[in-house]
């Protein structure tokens, strides 16, 4: 959302707020650092292994609570998180309206990702305009019955932000320098998908050691989601191999560095299989769906799953044959060229008009 932000704050008569649901503390904290933003409004909802139904209650509370009490001319809400889900219900029953940032994506499976799919599904009729990211998403949201003139293809934000990044001097920490100074070629692991959690990621965490271990020539860097389900299990399984480092959670500058010093991205993140085609990155794609199929299309994804044995085909094929690396490298980004910011700005205070 920074992108949309720093538009906003390029407009003379357009002052904005932001609202923190309060998780991930130590993530958000830096990504705010980073961007050089402050929330206006911290809920600090997080609580040791709340369920979805706690988690729920404690950010509707929250932001209906800030809502109630404020005037506002529009609500912003991006991708497909519950708090995504819930600040537009929020705008809803305040009757005001809501815009949501990156919208249209679609698995067309309502557990594939769990809760997200449904998450953004339910905030497309809350939403009086919608920011979609692809045309694909925007032919999505018109099968659905949203109104076309309600409907912007911009670009998505991510990219925005990735520019915007990359073109501020970049220095890894001392920790990551021999990492990414090594000259063996690096695979960058990312995983922390509810449907993910027990037995697929176990295969998903076999087939790294066996891959290592057939290509002597090979690191893994697998920053752990701080999600217990994730983290215990991941070092329980792999946390005594020398060429597996597993870290915590990177900063979303050093995660730059290292998805550009990668040779390959492993990910379950939707915003990776974005972000990873702008760096001439393959990405193997850990779900078995994904709402991004253009990068299928053009080639930059591929599916893999959780299958032991496909991660394993398909990331040797990879590392074995050139050919097929250039042809996923060399793919073209469908997601943006750096602008989507700019647009929905424009897009939102023209309809405020």
């Amino acid at each position: 959302m920074a992108p949309v932000i720093f538009a906003a704050q390029k407009c003379d008569n357009v002052s904005t707020q932001i609202l923190h649901t309060g998780q991930h503390l130590e993530l958000a904290a830096e990504m705010f650092r980073h961007f050089k933003l402050e929330p206006d409004f911290d809920l600090a909802v997080m609580q040791p292994n709340q369920s979805l139904f706690q988690l729920t209650s404690r950010i509707t509370e929250g932001i209906g609570e800030i809502v109630s009490r404020n005037e506002y001319d529009m609500i912003f809400v991006q991708g497909d998180t519950t708090s995504a889900f819930l600040g537009a219900l929020s705008g809803f029953y305040q009757k005001v309206p809501v815009a949501h940032v990156e919208a249209g994506l679609r698995t067309q499976n309502r557990y594939s990702p769990f809760p997200e799919e449904i998450n953004r599904r339910l905030v497309t009729p809350l939403a009086s305009l919608h920011f979609a990211p692809t045309e694909r998403a925007r032919q999505m949201l018109l099968n659905e019955g949203t109104p076309d003139q309600n409907i912007h293809v911009t670009g998505n934000t991510v990219i925005d932000a990735l520019h915007w990044s990359i073109n501020r001097k970049l220095s890894a920490p001392k920790e990551f320098s021999d990492i990414f100074a090594t000259s063996e070629r690096l695979i960058l692991v990312t995983t922390h998908r509810r449907e993910n959690f027990g037995d697929p990621h176990r295969q998903v965490f076999s087939a790294l050691l066996e891959l290592v271990d057939k290509f002597s020539n090979l690191r893994i860097l697998f920053p752990i989601h701080p999600n217990p389900k994730v983290r215990d299990e991941a070092a329980r399984l792999l946390n005594n191999h020398p060429r597996i480092h597993l870290t915590a959670p990177l900063s979303y500058q050093v995660f730059i560095m290292a998805m550009q010093r990668s040779f390959l991205i492993m990910s379950d993140s939707g915003g990776v299989q974005e972000e990873a085609p702008s760096l001439d990155k393959p990405v193997l794609v850990l779900r078995e769906s994904t709402e991004r199929p253009e990068g299928l299309e053009t080639g930059a994804l591929k599916l893999v799953g959780t299958d032991k044995a496909k991660i394993i085909a398909c990331a040797s094929e990879l590392l074995c044959d050139q050919a097929c690396y250039d042809r996923m490298a060399k793919a073209t980004n469908p997601y943006g060229d750096g602008r989507a910011g700019e647009r929905i700005i424009a897009a939102a205070t023209a309809f405020l008009d």
